[in-house]
């Protein structure tokens, strides 16, 4: 046992929040000292909250966000535009494109970016399933919502050359958001008149 720990039931429970992301020794020991700190129903109720989403989460089968249901809110949502589809790396930038109250279209989410470095190959991703969606018809435009980063262009640009048979509007979204920031800690004014402001996508790197 490490001999800065007096309980290796403390060193164990450390450990573990030490592998959630940005989470280091200092602040994963802090956050469990403060667990052990609370009500035992409080924390009975946080640790079954974990395990339910777990267990019970879904993922949208139209847009692939998480629901708790086989269709999403939004995707079920009869007063939302379902021609337009923001395509979003991750259920974050769904969040933070939501908080902009800018759009009233449907999403995408691809799950990442493609990222030869990383392992991460178009195949890994829900592109598949936004061609899908896309070939029916009725679809009339794709925003492309990715972060601006070498990894969200060439995804970008996968994607472009993947729809350009389709009769559809592809548009990218205007660069109020700097270079190599990501999308989900943009501000909500700044992402939301980069929605509006959205450009058409003509394949090239912005």
């Amino acid at each position: 046992m490490n001999q800065e720990y007096p309980s290796a039931l403390l060193e164990k429970a450390v450990s573990e929040f030490g592998k959630l992301p940005g989470i280091g020794r200092k602040t994963a020991t802090r956050l469990v000292l403060h667990i052990l700190r609370r009500k035992e129903e409080e924390v009975t109720a946080f640790a079954d909250s974990i395990v339910r989403l777990k267990r019970e989460a879904k993922y949208c089968r139209e847009c692939h966000s998480i629901s708790d249901t086989d269709i999403c809110p939004i995707c079920s949502n009869p007063l939302r535009d379902h021609s337009v589809i923001c395509v979003v790396e991750n259920i974050q930038d769904v969040m933070a494109v939501e908080n902009t109250m800018q759009y009233r279209g449907v999403y995408h989410v691809l799950g990442g970016v493609i990222s030869p470095m990383d392992g991460v190959s178009p195949g890994d991703l829900h592109i598949d399933s936004l061609i899908e969606r896309v070939a029916t018809g009725e679809v009339k435009e794709v925003i492309l919502a990715l972060s601006s980063t070498m990894e969200g262009d060439t995804t970008n640009f996968y994607i472009y050359r993947k729809l350009t048979q389709y009769n559809i509007k592809l548009s990218v979204i205007a660069r109020g958001i700097s270079v190599g920031d990501e999308l989900e800690y943009a501000d909500e004014i700044t992402l939301g008149r980069s929605i509006i402001n959205r450009t058409p996508f003509t394949g090239k790197t912005i």
